[in-house]
C-alpha cells in the first residue's frame, strides 16, 4: 500500500439502526465479535489510544491506532500502523441513513508508504480485509 494509491472505499448498507452500528464499531465487548478479538480496549475518544497484536502465519503484527475523531452516529477516525513495521495510514467509518437502514462507508487512506513485499501490506490484501470486514463479519454480526 503506498501513499500515492488511492484511499480503498468499502460501503455496505445494514438492516440497523445507526447507533447499533455505532455500538458495533467503537464498544469493544462488540468490536471483538466481528472485528479483532485481541483488542484490549477501545475508547471512541479524540486521543484514546490502544495497540494489539495479531499473528498471520507466523508474521506478528503489533497494531497501533489513536483516535484522531469521533462523533457519535457519525464519524470515527483512527490511525493504522504497526510497530515494527515502516508504513501509517488512518481509518475513517462514517454512518448515513438510508431509508430505513443505515450504510456504512469505510474509507482506509495511506500515508506513508507501506513494505508490499509483506504479502499483508499489498493493496488487494487491505482492500480484500475490509471487503471481509465491512460486507461479510458486520454485516453478520449486526443482522443476527
Amino acid at each position: 500500500m503506498k501513499a500515492s494509491d488511492p484511499p480503498v472505499v468499502v460501503e455496505q448498507t445494514y438492516n440497523a439502526s445507526k447507533e447499533k452500528v455505532w455500538n458495533a464499531i467503537t464498544d469493544r465487548d462488540e468490536m471483538i465479535q466481528w472485528y479483532f478479538p485481541m483488542i484490549p480496549e477501545f475508547k471512541a475518544k479524540v486521543g484514546f489510544e490502544t495497540v494489539f497484536t495479531v499473528e498471520n502465519e507466523g508474521c506478528v503484527f503489533p497494531h497501533r491506532w489513536k483516535v484522531l475523531e469521533a462523533e457519535p452516529c457519525i464519524k470515527i477516525s483512527y490511525t493504522w500502523k504497526y510497530d515494527n513495521y515502516e508504513g501509517d495510514g488512518y481509518v475513517t467509518f462514517e454512518i448515513f441513513d438510508d431509508d430505513e437502514k443505515t450504510r456504512l462507508q469505510l474509507t482506509c487512506t495511506i500515508t506513508e508508504d507501506f513494505d508490499d513485499s509483506i504479502p499483508e501490506f499489498k493493496r488487494e490484501s487491505c482492500v480484500g480485509g475490509w471487503e471481509y470486514f465491512i460486507k461479510q463479519s458486520l454485516k453478520e454480526y449486526l443482522e443476527k
